[in-house]
């Protein structure tokens, strides 16, 4: 009874790759839609964070950065192609959004949303994209399909 309850199949894992990165990239294509489209002015604005790590030039620059990680990152996620790479930008993304949200004394649960994405970021930098992706499908590993 317990077996059930705590193996998994290959098959369920690389089904819940799949489903919490559909999820995942969903969510950020939406939510990277009105940075990417916020132009300039946005784009500024979202850089200023780097700051905060000591990096307070080409602020403009940074924010694209961050827009185009969130809302193109969300896009290759989705479809599972170059999930790793992406996963890194994505992550770093989230890092320095987590230290903003901090840095300006942002309650909890603020600071919890980038925190999220930053852990389930990580997961995916170490787990890949699974079976059900385009990464899958387009690289031959010898040693790890997954």
């Amino acid at each position: 009874m317990f077996k059930n309850l705590t193996c998994t199949s290959e098959k369920l894992i690389h089904t819940a790759l799949l489903v919490i990165r559909a999820g995942f990239g969903i969510m950020f294509i939406l939510h990277g839609w009105p940075k990417i489209t916020g132009g300039v002015e946005t784009w500024t604005w979202l850089g200023g964070s780097m700051a905060n790590i000591g990096l307070d030039f080409a602020p403009a620059f940074w924010g694209f950065m961050a827009s185009i990680a969130e809302f193109g990152g969300g896009i290759f996620l989705l479809i599972g192609l170059f999930t790793r790479p992406v996963a890194a930008a994505m992550l770093f993304t989230m890092l320095i959004a987590t230290i903003m949200h901090i840095s300006v004394g942002d309650p909890l649960n603020t600071v919890l949303h980038p925190l999220k994405g930053l852990v389930v970021f990580a997961g995916f930098l170490l787990s890949g994209a699974g079976k059900y992706s385009l990464d899958y499908k387009l690289v031959s590993c010898k040693d790890d399909r997954g």
